[in-house]
């Protein structure tokens, strides 16, 4: 293992729900103080690294730190937790997860409940679950037990699944939506403060995204920020795996490489020379449409001031949206590549206007 996938599973271990990132982002920053010239946060809970911050242009380079997750909604009086989603679910991967709730005196675990299939009405035993149906046991006998063990409605929770090594070089883990991509945007600061260029570079871990109906923590960072242009890394769908439609989605394989986007968010100048620089250093792409938007921070950042040329780089991802979410480390390392190669090529005088 080396030091930087040392680094990733300390990330990805670490939980961060939207709105209760603190704990991830405390990992992130700490890996930053290592190499970067400075590292701090805001109030919004986004966290930012700089490398050459004097430099011209000043580039951003984002990935959210947050994860989907759930929070305590009821504590009944035998001291069952009901609860809602933070991010987009399929309640089915749910059923009888072992969970992490962050209390307010530590971490509590649990698992989830659902009547047995034995109990059910045979019309029952092939509907789908919903999150209604299900709660969390944490083996409190009662809701003040449940009181004594820092347990309060509002308190958030992961699944209980970190990082496992795969066949060949991949993972699979929860979060790696997006936890990745603020690991990669650090990686390629790091590969900066090794080599820099005349650009300034400055990596965002920004909040919220997957709650971030009006641009999440990328909005306000971007505003702070004021960068001459931005790169987002974030996942996408690999169409390597069974049933997916390559017609909509396009030919995405884990290792194949970073996916690069084109259309809505994603600049033009900014998406020519993401595939300039992928082509000068042998990097692996294939290239993804986004006819309308990329649910990404990138759409939070592309119109903040008077716009930002913003390019999007994502990274194929198997069981997005699930506790085993899984990827090649291969693409982690070409993704941070390419974001430092494309730092590195940029001249004082780029001019991103399209023409």
């Amino acid at each position: 293992m080396t030091p930087a996938i040392d680094f990733l599973e300390h990330l990805l271990n670490a939980p961060g729900p939207s709105g209760f990132e603190v704990r991830a982002a405390r990992v992130w920053r700490q890996q930053a103080e290592g190499f970067a010239d400075r590292v701090w946060t805001d109030v919004t809970g986004n966290s930012f690294a700089s490398v050459n911050a004097e430099g011209r242009p000043r580039v951003m380079m984002a990935g959210h730190i947050d994860e989907i997750g759930l929070q305590i909604t009821h504590i009944d009086k035998d001291g069952f937790l009901y609860f809602d989603t933070i991010g987009g679910w399929d309640a089915q991967v749910l059923v009888g997860q072992r969970v992490r709730i962050l209390g307010g005196a530590g971490e509590v675990p649990g698992v989830i409940g659902k009547k047995p299939i034995h109990l059910m009405k045979a019309s029952d035993r092939t509907k789908a679950s919903k999150v209604r149906d299900l709660w969390i046991d944490v083996g409190a006998g009662d809701r003040d037990a449940a009181g004594e063990l820092g347990l309060r409605v509002g308190d958030s929770a992961v699944v209980a699944a970190s990082l496992v090594r795969l066949a060949g070089d991949r993972i699979a883990s929860r979060a790696i939506d997006n936890r990745i991509g603020a690991y990669v945007v650090l990686e390629a600061l790091r590969r900066l403060a090794e080599s820099p260029g005349s650009a300034g570079a400055v990596a965002v871990a920004t909040v919220q995204e997957e709650i971030g109906y009006s641009g999440g923590g990328a909005r306000p960072s971007a505003y702070s920020v004021a960068p001459d242009v931005a790169l987002v890394v974030d996942v996408t769908f690999s169409t390597d795996a069974p049933d997916i439609n390559k017609k909509e989605l396009g030919e995405h394989r884990l290792g194949g490489g970073p996916v690069l986007s084109r259309g809505s968010a994603a600049h033009p100048v900014v998406f020519d020379r993401l595939t300039e620089v992928a082509e000068a250093e042998a990097i692996s792409y294939s290239i993804q449409a986004a006819p309308r938007a990329t649910r990404t921070d990138a759409d939070g950042i592309h119109l903040v001031r008077t716009g930002v040329p913003t390019g999007l780089v994502s990274v194929p991802n198997r069981y997005m949206h699930s506790p085993n979410e899984i990827v090649s480390k291969s693409d982690l390392d070409a993704a941070a590549n390419l974001l430092a190669a494309f730092v590195r090529s940029l001249g004082e005088d780029e001019d991103f206007t399209p023409r």
